[in-house]
């Protein structure tokens, strides 16, 4: 209760100084936000939380006024944290994208992209969809700087993200964005690891088509075509492409790199192989010949004009 007088104290007194007087032409910030940012601390420690965020957006404004974006960014990420506690979802996303767009101005658009990051990892659970993109955008930062081995952490989100929504094509091409970034930094062993990644995770979609195109691809990387994942790749395709579900569930069980995959990669592993295995290679033996034929008569699918 104390708290919760003083905190009611310090705001009138900071809404104060920033009203006009006759003898106060314009809001008095330097005094005012120091008593925002009291009042915020007390609400909180009062579990007044809807207070506690308006004061420290209040306080975010007094410091931009006096010229501390930084400081201003940092209290939004107060007041975005308390929005998330109160189930806020709107506010949880235009208050940390405010933030960010404050570490921009200062010059700092890697803390912005942890905060695109933050902001992302809120609202998850309510809003995937909304999450995801956040978290592309938080990634796109980090490479955009050449700090992609500082992005770890939000590519495994992204990608978890998009597993559990069902997203499969979407994380494949994520973890091949991933392992890219490895080659950039000259994290070889990881950019294998990812790779295999991509093709379980296409494996897993029942999309074998995908996954030996993929594998195609990428087996023109020589790190990962002489790798123990590429041999394990290979491995796997060849057991769907033999039809063969005791191979398949072999090949994982008795797989020394799948283990150090990441976990939730290693969970859509052991459940191989989904689907029938049968009526998979009918399809993708049916869709490579399409390709192939396209490919003979000179069709471009991106370009169908």
């Amino acid at each position: 209760m104390a708290n919760l007088e003083e905190a009611d104290k310090a705001l009138k007194k900071a809404d104060k100084y920033t009203k006009v007087t006759l003898t106060r032409w314009g809001p008095d910030f330097e005094k005012a936000t120091p008593l925002y940012e009291k009042a915020a601390s007390l609400y909180k420690l009062a579990k007044n939380l809807e207070q506690a965020k308006h004061c420290y957006e209040r306080a975010s404004t007094g410091q931009c006024r006096t010229d501390n974006k930084w400081l201003g960014a940092k209290h939004l990420e107060s007041a975005a944290s308390l929005a998330k506690e109160l189930k806020q979802w709107d506010e949880v996303l235009d208050t940390y994208k405010r933030a960010a767009e404050l570490y921009n101005e200062v010059g700092r658009p890697q803390v912005a992209a942890e905060a695109y990051g933050k902001a992302a990892k809120a609202i998850e659970a309510e809003r995937p969809d909304e999450a995801i993109k956040l978290y592309i955008e938080a990634i796109s930062v980090f490479e955009e700087e050449q700090k992609e081995g500082l992005a770890s952490d939000l590519y495994r989100a992204a990608a978890a993200s998009m597993i559990k929504s069902k997203k499969y094509e979407d994380a494949a091409n994520l973890f091949i964005r991933w392992g890219q970034a490895c080659d950039a930094t000259k994290a070889v062993a990881s950019q294998c690891k990812h790779y295999l990644s991509a093709i379980i995770i296409l494996l897993h979609a029942e999309d074998l088509a995908k996954a030996e195109l993929c594998y195609n691809d990428l087996s023109g990387v020589d790190a990962f075509s002489n790798s123990e994942q590429g041999r394990c790749a290979s491995q796997l395709l060849d057991a769907y492409h033999d039809k063969n579900v005791d191979d398949i569930k072999y090949i994982v069980k008795d797989s020394n790199v799948i283990p150090h995959l990441d976990h939730l990669v290693v969970r859509l592993a052991k459940g191989l192989p989904t689907g029938n295995v049968i009526e998979m290679k009918k399809s993708a033996n049916k869709t490579l010949n399409m390709k192939d034929e396209e490919e003979e008569l000179g069709i471009d699918e991106d370009d169908m004009t």
